[in-house]
């Protein structure tokens, strides 16, 4: 079970790392751009993350996940006056789940927390919020992508480079690590 923590640690940071490549690329205008009437910026995702971490992640072993002062229907109205307001929210709330998560043991993996009163697993909760939370951040590259069009810098495997890339990786002796750890 300590294998589990630590690597949800470390996925959890990819993910973030995700976000924080994407935000780099873009000015503060992108970030508040929406495609559609009904469609979320990365600006409103940005908010909704950030809304969610802190309510799940605070006191998350003795208090429900949805938080009395959560306003959820708030987060999806930007309200960000600059893109430097943005990044200190969004580091804040991996901030309180980096807190949370490096602070739980083996054996919190079976206690019992609430979510809007429905009872999960340690691992479930983590297993629910990481999950939720590669939704969204998949949600900003794919926008992030749209905005830049071909000056976007890839994030992962470039288009046409996956025989170079498993080239390099084949070089190697087989060994066990996070995919992460070469990142």
């Amino acid at each position: 079970m300590n294998s589990y923590l630590s690597s949800t640690v470390k996925q959890f940071k990819y993910y973030k790392s995700l976000g924080d490549k994407t935000i780099e690329q873009l000015s503060f205008e992108d970030l508040q751009n929406e495609f559609a009437a009904d469609s979320n910026s990365i600006a409103i995702i940005v908010k909704h993350l950030v809304g969610n971490m802190l309510s799940r992640w605070t006191n998350f072993l003795t208090e429900d996940g949805e938080k009395e002062w959560r306003q959820r229907d708030e987060e999806f109205v930007d309200s960000f006056s600059s893109k430097a307001e943005l990044l200190k929210a969004w580091h804040k709330g991996w901030a309180c789940l980096f807190e949370t998560i490096t602070s739980l043991k083996p054996s919190d993996l079976e206690k019992t927390i609430y979510i809007r009163h429905q009872g999960h697993s340690v691992t479930e909760a983590i297993n629910r919020q990481m999950m939720h939370y590669a939704y969204h951040v998949g949600q900003m590259v794919f926008i992030g992508k749209l905005i830049k069009g071909e000056h976007w810098e890839s994030l992962s495997i470039a288009k046409g480079q996956s025989k170079l890339y498993n080239k390099s990786k084949f070089q190697h002796q087989k060994s066990r690590k996070h995919f992460t750890d070469d990142l």
